[in-house]
C-alpha cells in the first residue's frame, strides 16, 4: 500500500483505510453500482459542490447506468457530502442523502471516522442494491481505494 500523506494518517490509519476499501467492495458485491470515497484534505467552499467537481474528475458520471455514488469528506473542514448520479438520485431523492450524511456526520462524532464512512457504505449498499441488483457480467467499473487530493 503507498505512504499516504499525513493528513490521511491523522485521519485514517492503513487499517482504517484498508477497512474502507473492504467496506466498499463488500457494498457493491450486491449491486451494479459504484461507490467511491474521497478525502479532501481542506475544501474552502461548498463541500456538495466540491464533491460534485470530484465526482466528475472520478468520471463517476461514466458508469453504465449513471448509478456512481460518492463518499466526499474534506477532513480539516469537517465537511461531509454525498453524492449520487442521476439514476439512482431519481429512485431516492435528495431527502435520502440528507438522512444519510445526517446519519453518518453523527456516527462518525460518536465511533470515528471508519465507523462512520464503513456505516455511509453498508447504507448506501442497500440501497444500490435494492434499486440496482447486480446482474451476471457485471463488473467493477472503478477502483475501491480511497483516492485523496
Amino acid at each position: 500500500m503507498p505512504r499516504h500523506p499525513k493528513w490521511v494518517r491523522a485521519f485514517l490509519s492503513d487499517d482504517d483505510l484498508e477497512a474502507v476499501m473492504r467496506a466498499v467492495a463488500e457494498a457493491e458485491r450486491h449491486t451494479s453500482a459504484e461507490i467511491r470515497v474521497h478525502l479532501d484534505h481542506a475544501s474552502p467552499g461548498d463541500a456538495l459542490q466540491r464533491a460534485i467537481k470530484i465526482f466528475e474528475r472520478l468520471g463517476m458520471h461514466k458508469t453504465a447506468h449513471r448509478n456512481g455514488v460518492l463518499v466526499y469528506i474534506s477532513v480539516t473542514d469537517r465537511k461531509l457530502a454525498i453524492v449520487g448520479d442521476k439514476g439512482i438520485h431519481e429512485r431516492v431523492g435528495e431527502e435520502y442523502w440528507q438522512g444519510l450524511v445526517a446519519g453518518v456526520l453523527e456516527r462518525m462524532r460518536q465511533q470515528g471516522p471508519r465507523d462512520g464512512l464503513e456505516h455511509a457504505l453498508a447504507e448506501v449498499g442497500r440501497a444500490l442494491g435494492h434499486h440496482f441488483p447486480r446482474r451476471p457480467g457485471d463488473k467493477n467499473e472503478l477502483s475501491d481505494e480511497v483516492s485523496f487530493d
